[in-house]
């Protein structure tokens, strides 16, 4: 188990790097096809009615599942097409009138279909598959608007796996040495105290550490002026949003867990060897993606 574990894992990882560097087309196409796998995971969790039973039958899709895939694709086909990373104005966000038209679009198709075929689907299968698109799909989509954050993109998306990865790397490691105190006895047991503070302080101090000997050196290399515009040196806040993005990745990987448990399923899929599904792997991701993105909106525009 652990060679298979940590053989899809280096593949895995690999293959992040390589979408993440490439950004633009290539990146939006994976994310989209992370988040259908991921929506299809978290959807049929949800929908799993007999919690005592296991979840052994095939994923059907059905009409309220069909829009949501659809959405999906349609979304992150707007996003690479009309994602624009900076508003007219200093003050303002980033252009996204579009993400608002295809929510808006998605809500009414989806309640369409429940009123039009009523009472065919339940009222609870039209709030998981919302609540499923919006989960996974829409959260996952800020590491393409990362990636995307005009000249610091290509530094700024590394943070999300650094938030991400990194800390449940430093995470483990710290709770292995040193965790005593348990924090989430019901939901997660071999979570420790010591290792959520160990893995938040590490991603902090690798976010600081990628920026003052990588970041900063190729800033300075191509005439930019690192500290320009921020009230502190860029490492530190990169340190800083890798920080709050570790916590912000813990939430996500517990509220995921605590899905699994409230449904009572070991594992979101089998899709990575070791790993268990897309969800199982990019749930702290989906939280740090959003967090890195914002965060760096308003410590750096």
């Amino acid at each position: 188990m652990f060679w298979t574990r940590l053989g899809s894992g280096v593949i895995l990882l690999a293959a992040i790097v390589v979408f993440f560097a490439a950004g633009g087309l290539p990146l939006a196409i994976l994310l989209a096809v992370v988040s259908c796998i991921g929506y299809i995971e978290l959807s049929k969790v949800l929908s799993h009615a007999d919690e005592s039973a296991q979840m052994t039958e095939k994923w059907k899709p059905n009409a309220p599942d069909i829009a949501a895939m659809a959405a999906i694709l349609i979304y992150y086909g707007a996003s690479f097409a009309l994602y624009r990373p900076f508003g007219t104005g200093s003050g303002q966000m980033p252009r996204m009138t579009y993400a608002l038209a295809v929510f808006a679009l998605f809500v009414l198709t989806e309640l369409g279909i429940y009123v039009c075929t009523f009472p065919k689907f339940s009222l609870e299968k039209i709030v998981y598959t919302i609540f499923s698109f919006f989960y996974a799909p829409f959260m996952l989509s800020f590491v393409y608007f990362a990636r995307s954050f005009g000249d610091m993109g290509k530094y700024l998306v590394w943070l999300v796996l650094i938030s991400s990865w990194g800390c449940d790397t430093c995470a483990y490691c710290v709770g292995i040495l040193m965790g005593k105190h348990k924090i989430f006895p019901v939901l997660s047991p071999k979570k420790t105290l010591e290792g959520c503070l160990g893995g938040a302080l590490g991603a902090a101090l690798i976010g600081w550490i990628y920026g003052w000997f990588y970041v900063e050196p190729h800033l300075v290399k191509a005439g930019v002026n690192a500290g320009e515009g921020l009230p502190f040196a860029l490492s530190l806040a990169l340190a800083l949003i890798c920080l709050a993005g570790a916590v912000f990745g813990m939430i996500g990987d517990l509220a995921a867990s605590a899905i699994k448990r409230h449904r009572k399923v070991k594992d979101y899929g089998t899709l990575i060897p070791g790993h268990g599904g897309i969800m199982d792997r990019f749930d702290s991701m989906m939280m740090t993606a959003p967090a890195a993105f914002l965060l760096a909106y308003f410590l750096m525009r």
